[in-house]
C-alpha cells in the first residue's frame, strides 16, 4: 500500500485485509503521528468519519479497528496519495490518475517521463519535477534549457544531515592514518576462494569480515575506544557492539552487531552479511540502527578505490575506523632487496574529549598488528 520511514529504516506496508481504499488522511512525505490512522479500507459507501486521525490514536483502538472485507479493486501506489480507481488509466503508460490529471491540465507530455513509483509508475512528484525542469527523460538525460535541478531532501537524508552536522559541531574530532601489510589477509582470502571453487569450502568470508574480526580483537585490548562519550562521563563497554556502515538506496545506515566479540569468524561474517541485506531490503530492526546501539563503528570505502578519508563519528560513540583501498607500495624485503607489498589504509577518527592522541595511536597500531599477523 505504501512505504513508511522511522529513523533511518524504511518499510513497505501491505494491506491487512481485502477491500477498497475509501479515504486517505495523509499525503506523500507527510510526518504521521504514531498510531494515527492513515487510510480506511472497507466496502464502497461506508462512512469513514469515525476513523479520521485524532479520533482513534490509542494502541487498543488501533488494534481493534474493524476492516470490512471486499474484493480489492485497485491498490494504491507508494506514498498512498494516488489511487487507481477509475478506468481511464493508460494501461501502456503506468501513471496514477492524479498525476495524469495534473499532466493533462498543464499540457505536459507525461509519456516522455520515467516514473519513480512502483514498477516505474509515474506519480505526482514526477509531474511536479517535470514542471520545475527536473524531470529525466527515458534515455536518462536531463531536459535541456535548465541550469540546475532541485528537489526536497528525503526524510533519510534530513536525518543523516542532522546527525553529521551535530557530530562535527558537538565533538572534538581528529583523524590518524596508518597502513597495514595485508599479505596474510590476501593469502587467507585466496584459500577461501579456492576452497569454494573446489567444493571443500562452505562459507565465503570477505576481506571486510577479516578486518572487522581484527578490529574487535584490538578493541578488546584497548577498551577506551569501545565507549560512548556522554558529556560528563564515559561509558566503556565490556562487550563489543560493532557498527558497520552500509550504503543503501535510501541512504547510509549503520546497524549494530551485538556482542560481536563473542562470535567466531564464520558467525561474524554471517551476521555482517545478514544486517547489510536487511538494511538494503528496508526491514532492519530500528533498534539496531540507533547511534547508541553500537559501541564502535567501521566504514569501509576500499571497494570504491578511496585511498584516504576522514570518517565522521556516530555520536555518542568515541571513535570510528575508516578502511581504505589496498595499494601496492615499495618495501624493504630484507638483504637490501626491495619489492612491492600490498598495504591497506586505515583512518581512525576519534573524539579527543574521550581519547588522547597517544592511546588512539596505540589502538590504531594494534589494529595494524592484528591484520598483519592474521591467521584463519
Amino acid at each position: 500500500m505504501f512505504s513508511y520511514e522511522t529513523d533511518k529504516a524504511a518499510f513497505d506496508f501491505e494491506s491487512p485485509a481485502d477491500g477498497t481504499i475509501l479515504e486517505i488522511f495523509f499525503n506523500d512525505g507527510d510526518e504521521v503521528p504514531v498510531l494515527a490512522n492513515v487510510a480506511v479500507i472497507g466496502a464502497s459507501g461506508e462512512n469513514t468519519e469515525s476513523f479520521h486521525p485524532g479520533k482513534q490514536v490509542t494502541a487498543e483502538s488501533a488494534i481493534s479497528t474493524p476492516v470490512s472485507k471486499a474484493s480489492i479493486e485497485h491498490p494504491p501506489s507508494a506514498g498512498g496519495t494516488e489511487i487507481a480507481d477509475h478506468p481511464s488509466v493508460d494501461l501502456r503508460i503506468r501513471i496514477s490518475p492524479r498525476a495524469k490529471h495534473m499532466a493533462e491540465k498543464t499540457g505536459l507530455n507525461y509519456k516522455e517521463l520515467t516514473g519513480s513509483g512502483p514498477q516505474g509508475r509515474i506519480i505526482v512528484r514526477d509531474i511536479e519535477r517535470a514542471l520545475e525542469g527536473t524531470a529525466v527523460q527515458e534515455a536518462g538525460a536531463a531536459k535541456p534549457g535548465y541550469e540546475y535541478t532541485e528537489q526536497p531532501l528525503t526524510n533519510v537524508r534530513r536525518l543523516i544531515a542532522r546527525s553529521m552536522h551535530s557530530s562535527l559541531q558537538n565533538s572534538a574530532q581528529l583523524t590518524h592514518h596508518m597502513s597495514a601489510d595485508v599479505r596474510q589477509l590476501l593469502e587467507a582470502r585466496k584459500k577461501i576462494k579456492d576452497n569454494l571453487a573446489n567444493g571443500t569450502g562452505k562459507q565465503d568470508i570477505t576481506l571486510n569480515d577479516m578486518i572487522c574480526w581484527c578490529v574487535i580483537r584490538a578493541l578488546q585490548k584497548f577498551p577506551d575506544a569501545n565507549s560512548h562519550f556522554l558529556d560528563d562521563r564515559i561509558r566503556t563497554f565490556h562487550r563489543v557492539h560493532l557498527g558497520i556502515a552500509v550504503d543503501t538506496p535510501r541512504g547510509l545506515m549503520v546497524p549494530a552487531i551485538k556482542n560481536a566479540d563473542g562470535m567466531d569468524l564464520p558467525t561474524l561474517s554471517e551476521e555482517l552479511r545478514s544486517v547489510a541485506e536487511a538494511c538494503r531490503k528496508g526491514n532492519i530492526d530500528p533498534e539496531l540502527i540507533q547511534s547508541t546501539a553500537a559501541s564502535f563503528t567501521i566504514s569501509n570505502l576500499g571497494s570504491y578505490g578511496v585511498e584516504m578519508f576522514t570518517p565522521v563519528i556516530n555520536l555518542p560513540q568515541s571513535a570510528i575506523l575508516g578502511v581504505c583501498t589496498i595499494i601496492n607500495r615499495p618495501a624493504d624485503m630484507g638483504n637490501n632487496i626491495f619489492g612491492f607489498v600490498p598495504y591497506i589504509g586505515l583512518s581512525l577518527t576519534y573524539d579527543h574529549r574521550a581519547i588522547d592522541g597517544g592511546p588512539a595511536t596505540l589502538f590504531l597500531k594494534e589494529i595494524k598488528k592484528q591484520i598483519e599477523k592474521f591467521e584463519m
